[in-house]
């Protein structure tokens, strides 16, 4: 038996001769729970991996192995960093360092996950930058996407956005998962009826060096990102890095452009079976935002359909006036403790506090104003033609969490009991406000330092809510294994109860909203180990999500009219699922993994975009019940001439269980496809790396997407291509690995609307079940990036 580029080579009676991957030559977890130990940079000794078989998902698996670059790549992951191998009792999929050092740097988390079986993004810009996009899986949408970073709970509490920029610059990134049918059972989440996403960081060095990253491209992109890692302090254990990284570039269609800046700090400090990591992540990022048209504005316009670049009199569409920023800090202290040999207590403790900005325009009548239900009549307007003026609408909000997840194992022959418990505290506070804009377009302070008020000093504005949420959430959970480790069987139980108290600081019948829930979580799962390459499972789980966003809990007014533009939502169901799945696994010549799922939900929960004042407001829909069911599927050799090829795909039939309720009628949805949900996906991947040279094709197809529940309005199907190539270079003077790299988006330079980012019921004018007339809707789109070019000087030091 030989062993090469982290494949077995064995040879067999009639010298037959086949590959086996092992396990822990990709780098990466076959679990979930437990951090990795990431491969360590260039040079340092690597440890020899030792001899694993597939088990339960809660066994890691540790290596580390000689780094052909400075970025982290080793080139031992099949597909070429695109299939990891994996053993857990349901789908999961994942990128590690062999790919994500090949994408440009100015990708996100999520968007780095788009080659994986089931996963659609509909970005609006083609470099990742933009958080203002949507990523699906199996047909459901990111708000029903459970997300965590290094263990603690990533992105928006309350509308559910992942926020991926704030999480790591990439460079930082060891690995990401994401299991598209259930989430783990000791995640912090309680919205993840489609999955969960986890992104893992790399570790601290052995050594003290440093890496730096210098790109730019087209559309005047700027990137600078800076690494230094001080190796051990002293003689203390203790290991650090820490980055920080600018990045600005102009938008690719219309005016304005994109800010980013962030810091990343991690610590380690281990000793035998213990460790503690506490880490702590900083980023600003402000964005121009771009419009997202209806179908008829798309057809008419395609990308011209933009902000206006010069501001008059009366231009509330002028681009300057629409932008969002947001301020975002988290910290944790992912920590390990060995109390005994069978007994081990993790807990991560982490806090979060953000300040964000949705910002619009409107043009306001200041002769007959409200303040939520309450007339304060004329009002005079700062820049005013008859008493109407252009204003600023700032929407401000602050959210701040904090938390605690804890876990204890206790692991005994081939028994291993878990028992956890989380609690999670989240305050946000969101208002809103108009600012005078003035005749040459400026405004005098965008972030609401100086609103327009009452004669009385009252603050004019749509909305004034503010939301307190505590969740507790218990678990246990047992895995036992049996024939040899070979079969694995797996049950668990979690418990999460939610508390959402809201109330509304503006004149109006609802002042304070109260919603508690308590929803039962079980999972079971079992796992069957046919060959050393070969294995079997079959997993069924529940989830649960509470609905997104403030909308659902405090009424909006018009400003101008004091009548309700949105109310509270009467109907606070959490939506929930119930999902089975069988799956199988074979790692060998060819690396095949597939699995065929069914989801059942009930009270289904859309989340949309409606302009109310022309400020875009996010909303809860209650879809009521629906059905998915589907086949997944990826393919991946191990490299053969430094080649690595990969495919997958996707199948879905997502059906809706019931007719939608408008007002007092119903529409006809029963049996009507669902919305967002592609019958057909597919990725193919092509990877070639010989340690000096590299590059990597990627190719995604998506098919046509409903955007209304009755069917009568989509988007066509589209597809899209990326290409990378670099070179490796040897020690150049004080740079170890310098390195040249070319990322090209879009290769096509297709226009293409990549999702929806506001729904309706209808685009049509339909009659209900009972006769009456529904008027249509207008859903709205994203639309796709266009070309682009992003290079890049890296080397570390």
């Amino acid at each position: 038996m030989l062993t090469k580029n982290g494949y077995k080579i064995l040879l067999l009676s009639g010298c037959a001769l086949y590959f086996q991957p092992t396990l822990a030559a990709s780098g990466v977890k076959s679990g979930k729970s437990t951090p990795t130990h990431h491969a360590p940079r260039a040079r340092e000794t690597a440890h020899p991996a030792p001899k694993v078989v597939p088990a339960h998902k809660d066994e890691y698996i540790s290596v580390r192995k000689q780094v052909v670059g400075a970025n982290g790549v080793t080139n031992t992951t099949p597909g070429g960093g695109l299939m990891p191998v994996q053993s857990a009792a349901k789908s999961v999929s994942g990128v590690s360092r062999d790919y994500i050092a090949k994408q440009s740097p100015t990708a996100n988390a999520v968007t780095l996950l788009a080659m994986s079986p089931g996963v659609v993004v509909a970005a609006n810009d083609p470099l990742g930058l933009s958080d203002r996009m949507n990523v699906s899986i199996r047909g459901l949408n990111q708000t029903e996407l459970g997300t965590t970073y290094e263990g603690m709970p990533a992105g928006d509490r309350l509308y559910y956005t992942p926020f991926a920029t704030e999480w790591s610059d990439t460079e930082n990134i060891s690995n990401l998962e994401v299991s598209q049918g259930s989430p783990d059972i000791d995640a912090p989440v309680y919205n993840s009826v489609g999955g969960q996403i986890r992104a893992s960081a790399r570790q601290p060095s052995h050594k003290a060096g440093g890496y730096i990253d210098l790109s730019g491209g087209n559309k005047s992109l700027n990137r600078q990102f800076i690494r230094l890692d001080s190796g051990e302090i002293g003689h203390t254990g203790i290991r650090n890095y820490t980055s920080f990284s600018h990045t600005e570039v102009n938008n690719w269609r219309g005016s304005g452009n994109t800010k980013r800046y962030h810091v990343d700090s991690h610590f380690l400090k281990e000793w035998g079976h213990n460790s503690i990591a506490p880490f702590f992540s900083w980023n600003w990022m402000r964005t121009d935002v771009y419009t997202n048209p209806t179908l008829s504005q798309w057809n008419q316009y395609g990308i011209s359909y933009n902000y206006a670049g010069k501001y008059s009199y009366g231009t509330s569409n002028y681009y300057k006036l629409r932008f969002n920023q947001r301020q975002n800090v988290i910290a944790a202290i992912p920590t390990q403790f060995e109390l005994m040999p069978e007994l081990t207590f993790k807990i991560t403790p982490y806090i979060m506090y953000t300040r964000g900005f949705i910002n619009s325009g409107a043009n306001v009548n200041g002769q007959s104003m409200f303040v939520g239900d309450q007339s304060v009549g004329t009002v005079q307007l700062p820049y005013s033609v008859n008493n109407v003026a252009t204003v600023e609408n700032v929407d401000a909000y602050t959210q701040a969490a904090g938390g605690q997840n804890a876990t204890l194992t206790w692991k005994h022959k081939f028994n291993t009991l878990q028992v956890g418990y989380w609690y999670d505290y989240f305050d946000h506070n969101e208002n809103t406000s108009y600012t005078p804009v003035e005749p040459n377009g400026n405004v005098m302070n965008e972030y609401g330092g100086n609103p327009i008020k009452t004669s009385s000093g009252t603050v004019i504005g749509t909305y004034n809510g503010h939301l307190i949420q505590q969740t507790n959430a218990l678990f246990i959970n047992d895995t036992m294994k049996f024939l040899d480790d070979r079969l694995v069987l797996n049950a668990g139980f979690k418990e999460v109860m939610v508390s959402r108290h809201a109330t509304s600081a503006m004149p109006g019948p609802t002042y304070a909203v109260n919603k508690n829930d308590a929803e039962p979580l079980p999972q079971l799962s079992a796992s069957y180990r046919i060959t050393p390459h070969d294995q079997v499972y079959f997993s069924a789980s529940t989830a649960f999500k509470e609905p997104a966003a403030l909308s659902a809990y405090v009424d909006i007014y018009s400003a101008t009219t004091g009548k309700k533009t949105s109310s509270h939502s009467s109907n606070l169901k959490p939506e929930y699922s119930i999902s089975e799945e069988i799956g199988y696994r074979h790692y060998g010549v060819v690396n095949f993994s597939a699995a065929a799922f069914n989801y059942n939900l009930t009270n289904r929960q859309i989340s949309s975009i409606v302009y109310v004042n022309n400020s875009p407001q996010s909303f809860s829909v209650n879809g009521g019940g629906q059905t998915i069911r589907g086949v997944q599927a990826e393919l991946s050799l191990p490299a053969w001439h430094h080649f690595s090829p990969y495919i997958s795909g996707q199948y879905l039939h997502s059906e809706m269980g019931n007719n939608i309720q408008v007002g007092n009628d119903y529409l006809p949805t029963k049996g009507k496809a669902a919305i967002l949900a592609p019958k057909f996906t597919g990725s193919i991947g092509l990877s070639y790396d010989d340690s000096h040279f590299f590059g990597n094709f990627t190719f995604n197809y998506v098919d046509s997407q409903y955007s209304t529940f009755m069917n009568d309005q989509s988007i066509p199907a589209f597809k899209t291509a990326n290409l990378s190539a670099g070179y490796r270079f040897k020690k150049v003077g004080p740079a170890q690995h310098p390195q040249i790299q070319l990322n090209l988006m879009n290769i096509g330079d297709e226009h293409y609307l990549s999702g929806v980012n506001g729904i309706a019921t209808n685009a049509r004018a339909t009659k209900g079940i009972f006769g009456t007339s529904i008027a249509a809707g207008t859903p709205t789109y994203y639309v796709g990036g266009d070309f682009a070019v992003a290079f890049s000087l890296s080397s570390d030091f």
